[in-house]
């Protein structure tokens, strides 16, 4: 469920327009122990059941489900799309499946990270907005260039996946570390949790059929003295220090990313 802001700022109506869009062509729901817990591209879902993957596919109704265990049907799915050039930067990284309506339900199977906007899955990321100890800006990471999804541009200091079996709040420690070298026991003062919004916008780190859709769950802080951020995973290109003024310009160019926009929005107005 998408949350409010206390404090929009000024670019917040046509960012939540951005982050609302349709998928680029028809796709099949994905069901899971019989709930929705995806989409595939219905050219893509005749590819997977050319290739004989464990999918029963229902034309009439407009869904395709996997056959059997549901997590090891999706294992395979996973693997093809990967040997095929689909898949995206494979990571040996399990994600929960759940079902869209319920981001935080019962977990329906798992999926390698690399296939989940091939078929659509609901993911959960955390993005923490870091302000300089002094008010002097804001700390954003550029993403480095042979990312799968929006490589080069611009992010909060610290955006990412929570894995399957992870919390919000773990994933949040774990991302912070290695991506930005942070760890949140040593800041000033606990991150703020400032909300939450869900995003839906095709991707192309699938070929053309990705869609992402994806919880952000954003929080505030500011970093203690003498804290800097340090990449410790090779997945960021350099750090900088951005006013809020110039983060508006970098929203208003497409430079930052579509997520983490919408997280700066979420942080905007909150004391950390």
């Amino acid at each position: 469920m998408s949350q409010p802001l206390s404090s929009s700022p000024p670019w917040w109506p046509s960012l939540r327009d951005r982050a609302h869009r349709q998928p680029a062509s028809p796709r099949a729901d994905l069901r899971v122990d019989g709930r929705v817990a995806g989409s595939v591209a219905w050219p893509l879902v005749e590819l997977l059941v050319e290739a004989g993957l464990p999918l029963v596919v229902d034309h009439r109704a407009g869904h395709v489900a996997p056959r059997g265990d549901a997590s090891g049907a999706l294992g395979e799915v996973a693997a093809w799309l990967r040997r095929h050039g689909h898949a995206g930067r494979w990571r040996d990284e399990p994600i929960a499946v759940r079902a869209m309506a319920d981001v935080e339900g019962p977990v329906l199977a798992v999926v390698e990270r690399a296939a989940v906007r091939n078929l659509g899955i609901h993911t959960r990321a955390v993005q923490l907005h870091a302000r300089e100890p002094h008010g002097g800006g804001w700390w954003l990471q550029q993403r480095a260039l042979d990312k799968a999804t929006d490589p080069g541009k611009w992010d909060t200091i610290t955006g990412g996946l929570v894995a399957a079996g992870e919390s919000v709040e773990v994933a949040l420690e774990r991302e912070s570390w290695e991506e930005a070298g942070v760890r949140l026991r040593e800041l000033a003062a606990a991150p703020v949790a400032a909300g939450r919004f869900t995003v839906r916008r095709p991707v192309d780190d699938a070929g053309s059929h990705g869609y992402l859709v994806e919880t952000v769950f954003a929080f505030a802080c500011a970093l203690a003295p003498g804290q800097l951020p340090r990449n410790q995973d090779g997945e960021v290109l350099r750090f900088e220090c951005v006013s809020d003024a110039g983060i508006d310009r970098m929203v208003a160019t497409g430079e930052l990313t579509l997520e983490a926009a919408v997280a700066v929005a979420l942080c905007r107005g909150v004391r950390a």
